[in-house]
């Protein structure tokens, strides 16, 4: 596995050669991978094979070799763009498999590979004995009838959060949000804003899934709200992105239906806060879909970022 040092015939990975800062890199991406593994699945032993292949991020001066893409022009005055058509979308991993992913996973290396300030490492510490916490919750009556409870997936770090309203039965099984049909959704629609699956935080106004999935009541989400508050004083995101009714009445109190609200800006705690449809509604109303894209070049736009082009979605 290690070559020399200055010998200049360190391994290969995704078809380059590693130097030595990418050697110490990827040995770290691994340690963490495994302290992260053990963390997620409780086992012990090594991480297997499969979470050990691992890319390499490019460094700065494969970044300066590469050829520069302008956005295509198409892929944004095009209403609805890539997310309307999903022809940009990089395929999404089966439910079972996105249930048992770490944070730290190929998807996510560009940005939580690399060391965190001492601040952030505090603050992804916290979020795990936040995420124990909530395991043995019984605040409200929701606790009774969970398989687990569901408290978040991605990267602590992330300039951008996503907010639904609560675990279905496929994230109740799972323990992780977002991992149905509705979740390889999202997927696809953080994929056509160019993030990477994990780039991004993902979790929701409550922890456990209500009864036949109906909206959680009033008191459900103001037991829950605690968690949520620190959970995003902990990631401290940049943008947060509102999926559905529910999400906006629980993080700003706001009712008067989403169709009304989405596209327009508000904020909680001083963090923007994007509105628009959930992508379970989507897959009801695959016309909306348009509108939905427009809010989330809205982010972009917010953000400083354009989508990729067609085809070209991290």
């Amino acid at each position: 596995m290690h070559g020399r040092a200055g010998s200049g015939t360190l391994p290969r990975v995704d078809g380059r050669t590693l130097n030595e800062r990418d050697e110490l890199l990827r040995l770290a991406v691994e340690l963490r991978a495994q302290a992260e593994w053990q963390l997620a699945t409780g086992a012990t032993g090594s991480l297997p094979a499969e979470r050990r292949s691992l890319r390499i991020a490019p460094t700065s001066s494969d970044a300066r070799r590469a050829p520069a893409s302008a956005p295509s022009p198409r892929n944004q005055s095009s209403p609805g763009g890539a997310l309307a058509a999903e022809s940009s979308a990089r395929p999404t991993a089966p439910a079972s498999d996105a249930a048992s992913t770490p944070v730290a996973t190929e998807a996510a290396l560009s940005t939580a590979a690399l060391p965190l300030s001492p601040e952030r490492e505090a603050a992804k510490l916290r979020l795990l004995e936040l995420a124990a916490e909530v395991k043995t919750c019984t605040k409200c009556t929701l606790y009774a009838a969970r398989t687990q409870t569901v408290f978040a997936r991605g990267n602590p770090a992330a300039e951008l959060c996503f907010i639904g309203e609560g675990p279905g039965a496929d994230e109740d099984a799972a323990g992780f949000p977002f991992v149905g049909k509705a979740g390889q959704l999202l997927d696809r629609m953080i994929a056509a804003m160019g993030y990477a699956r994990d780039d991004v935080y993902v979790c929701n106004i409550v922890k456990c899934r209500p009864p036949n999935n109906r909206k959680p009541e009033p008191d459900e989400m103001g037991k829950c709200m605690p968690y949520l508050r620190e959970q995003l004083e902990l990631v401290s995101p940049k943008v947060i992105v509102a999926l559905g009714a529910t999400a906006v009445e629980g993080l700003l109190g706001a009712g008067g239906g989403i169709t009304r609200l989405r596209g327009q800006w508000k904020l909680y705690r001083a963090i923007p806060v994007m509105p628009t449809f959930h992508p379970a509604y989507l897959l009801r109303s695959p016309e909306a879909k348009r509108d939905v894209w427009a809010d989330l070049q809205a982010v972009l736009k917010h953000l400083g970022r354009s989508p990729p082009p067609v085809g070209r979605s991290a």
